[in-house]
Parts: C-alpha cells; structure tokens; sequence
C-alpha cells in the first residue's frame, strides 16, 4: 500500500515535475524583453562595459581585460558566445545570463529543499522565479544574478556538510562580483572548531578564486584600485539617491518591491532561525545579516543590491511549512508586478527612435555632445558628457558658451540624468543650469517620450 506522499506524487508528477513547471514560468517571464533596446546595452549600464570586452577577448584582445570594476570570470563566461559575432553581441551575452539566472532558481530548490525540506524547496524557487528584481536583471548581461546562483550553491552545499565543494563554489562566486567574500562567514559557521578543515576550505576557496580570475594577482595595483573605486562610488552615493530614506529603510522598500508581501514571512522565518540556531538556521542567517551590515554602509541603494539576499531569504520563506499556501499565494503580488514591467519591454525604446531621428536629419560629420546612457550615432564628432555624481568633477562640455566657441551645433538630452539632475538641484547647481540653458537658449528640434508604443527615458534634440 503506497502512503498518500507517494499517491500525490505519482498523481502530479512529483518534485521533479514541479521544479520543471517553476523553471518554465521563470524562463517565459525572463524572455520578454530579451531583446529591448538592440543592438544597444539599454537594460543597465554595465553592459555597455562588460559585453565589448568579452567580445575583444576573442576578437585578437587577449585575456587580461584591464579592467577591475568586477572580476573577470562573467567575462570569460561570455567569451566564447561573442567568438562568431562580428560587434559586441548583447542578445547572446543575455541569453548566456538568463541562463545563469534559470539556475539560480533551480538551486534556490536545492537550497530551500537541503535547509528545511521540499515544501521550503519549493517556495524557495518560486519565490526566486518571480522576485521582480531577478527578473529584471536576468536579462541584463552583469554579475548580479550569477552571483545569486553561486550563492545559492555555496549555501545549499555548505548546509549539506559539504564544505570543501562549498568553499569551490565561494571562490568562484567571488570572481563573478566582489560580495561573494562574504560568503566565508557562512563557511566559517559550517566548521567554526573544525580549524584545519576551514583553512582548507579557505585554502580551496582563494585558489579557486585565483584561477577564475587570475589577472587581478598579474596586476593586482590596478585591480585594488578599480576595486577600491567602485567600493568607495558605492559608498559615497550616486546620481538619483539624494532624497531617499537612510540604507536600511531604502533597502528595505527595495527587497519590498521584489518580493512584496512575502518578505513579512521572511523577516518571521529570519527571527525564527535566531531564536532557534540551528546549524541551517546559522548558516544562512549568518550570511543575511553581515551583508545587510554592508548594506547599510552604501549612499547608493541600486536594487541590484540586494539579489545575494534572495536565494537564503527565499529559504527562509519556506521554513513554516504550515503556511506554504498562504506563501505562495502571497507571490501573486510580485507575479503581476513583474508582468506589467515586461509590458513595457515589448515597446521601442526612446533612445533608437532618437537615433534613427538624428542619422536622418542631422548632417554627417556634425559634432554632438551627447548625455550618458545615449547610443553613439556613426559618423558623427560625438563628445559624451560625464555622468554627475556625489564626488565627481563638473565637466566644462555642459557650458553653453564653450559649446558654441568650440562649434558645436547639436545636443542631446537622456531625460533620465536630466531630471535627476533638476530635482536635485541644490548639490547639482551648475550641471542643473546648463539644462535649464537648454531650455531657454537653445532650439529644441526633436523630443521623444514614453507613451503607449515607447519607454524609456524622454530624450531631447537641441541646436545651438
């Protein structure tokens, strides 16, 4: 006589089964939009700066990126899908992402399933699935989703008692972005009195970084300077965060709005593991909590930030497993948030109606100055405008009269550093005047906004 566990799974197909459909409705929610903004890195600015550097890896560049601001191992990884392409491919460097981020879902079931059972499994990689910020970024060719899948895998094997292989996996999360050190509290949590396992381990973790990312050690000078830049950019702020709340509420709203609802389960199941402290309980709250202590450091609250939290906080959302329906009801919120922002990823993006406006209508060979985040029109004598920010120098390009001296004729607007720029006025005075110029002393000759059939930022065309 079979038990009524085996019935039901034999019935619907069992874990197995399961696992399939959540990676199937993960995969349609991360295809639309696969495509916005092509053949321009739209979705996030880092694209733009990691996608043309694995392309010239394998376009006669070699393997030394020269270039730290992250740690090359994403580089490597979409190499070798740029080898056929004759110009930086963002729709391959895409794809090779979402499927990181696919498995970052599957390993969020290996994670909930090894903590607290399959129900906890379950919840784990649905909740993985339709976590709004996921979503967003597992179309984005950076390293924040990769990063949640090796810190998915390295918390499922450290929980496991596999820590040798978890220590592996550490190490070559942290050569995909910086935050995977973090991952060596958990460890030392695994195997705290265990010391000649953990300097193994350690051991193990360090090798693996250096082979995954071996020219941070040729140039290690240059390497801790990029690391130290982008850790102090972090810290100091950034273009657009200058009225938010203090880190924690800010960061806060950010896990709210990727999760909705379920992060009060969340914060239940996170007080229930410290009250608790088992093993599982250490391991995964241990990592939480040092980095939300990072967290807290940074004036510049992108909600990219807080992806390595998902995978342990989706676990952790599965620990009552008397409530999973309630849980998984719950993720219908964050489910109809993340279809209306795809929505808007079907539409034409501002920026190339801009493009093919200014190939069509301005005069090849005239010199533009362009704003940050705008694509770069071929045949032109484009100036590109530094991106303002909490400590970054006021670029002299933004003087209307040192424009007309140089003979410059056209100007282009991105809306999106615009109006940040005006609604923070009082920090950005003079970058604040030179659109308000714009306005008043220049002739605007094309302006595209988002409606119905566009998104994006609005962008403006003025002639001096």
């Amino acid at each position: 006589m079979v038990s009524r566990q085996r019935f039901r799974e034999s019935r619907w197909g069992g874990p197995g089964t399961a696992l399939v459909a959540i990676l199937g409705g993960a995969a349609a929610l991360r295809l639309v939009g696969l495509k916005y903004g092509l053949p321009f890195g739209f979705l996030d600015p880092d694209e733009a700066q990691i996608v043309p550097r694995s392309w010239r890896m394998v376009h006669g560049g070699g393997a030394d990126p020269h270039w730290f601001r992250f740690p090359s191992l994403l580089l490597y990884l979409l190499a070798p899908f740029q080898s056929w392409q004759a110009a930086p491919s963002y729709f391959a460097a895409r794809l090779v992402v979402l499927v990181l981020g696919l498995g970052a879902v599957g390993a969020a079931w290996l994670l909930g399933r090894r903590a607290y059972g399959v129900a906890a499994g379950a919840v784990a990689a649905v909740v993985v699935a339709v976590e709004t910020t996921h979503v967003a970024y597992s179309r984005i060719a950076a390293p924040d989703v990769p990063l949640t899948l090796g810190i998915a895998v390295t918390l499922a094997l450290l929980i496991a008692g596999r820590v040798e292989w978890a220590a592996l996996a550490a190490g070559l999360s942290t050569a995909i972005a910086y935050p995977g050190f973090f991952l060596l509290v958990p460890l030392v949590v695994a195997v705290w009195g265990q010391w000649r396992r953990l300097a193994i381990s350690v051991a193990i973790g360090f090798a693996a970084f250096c082979v995954a990312t071996p020219f941070v050690l040729v140039d290690l000078g240059r390497a801790a300077e990029d690391g130290w830049r982008a850790a102090r950019d972090a810290r100091l702020g950034a273009l657009g965060f200058e009225h938010d709340h203090t880190a924690a509420i800010a960061f806060v709203a950010r896990l709210w709005h990727g999760m909705g609802p379920v992060l009060i389960v969340v914060v239940v199941g996170l007080v229930a593991a410290l009250v608790r402290r088992t093993r599982t309980d250490l391991v995964l709250a241990s990592f939480v909590l040092v980095y939300l202590a990072d967290l807290l450091t940074l004036r510049a609250h992108f909600d990219r930030s807080i992806l390595p939290l998902v995978p342990p906080l989706a676990a952790l959302a599965g620990r009552f497993r008397s409530i999973v329906p309630v849980t998984l009801m719950l993720l219908v919120v964050p489910l109809v948030w993340v279809v209306r922002a795809d929505q808007k990823l079907t539409r034409e993006d501002t920026r190339v109606v801009a493009l093919r406006w200014i190939e069509d209508h301005v005069p090849q060979g005239t010199k533009l100055v362009l704003d940050t985040g705008l694509p770069q029109p071929r045949g032109f004598r484009v100036v590109l405008l530094k991106l303002p920010g909490p400590g970054r120098g006021f670029d002299e390009h933004r003087l209307l009269e040192n424009l007309r001296q140089h003979g410059t004729a056209t100007v282009v607007v991105n809306g999106a550093i615009a109006d940040n720029v005006l609604a923070a006025n009082g920090r950005y005075r003079r970058e604040a005047r030179f659109y308000e110029h714009l306005k008043t002393n220049a002739l605007r000759v094309f302006y595209a906004g988002p409606n119905r059939h566009r998104s994006g930022p609005w962008v403006a065309v003025y002639r001096l």
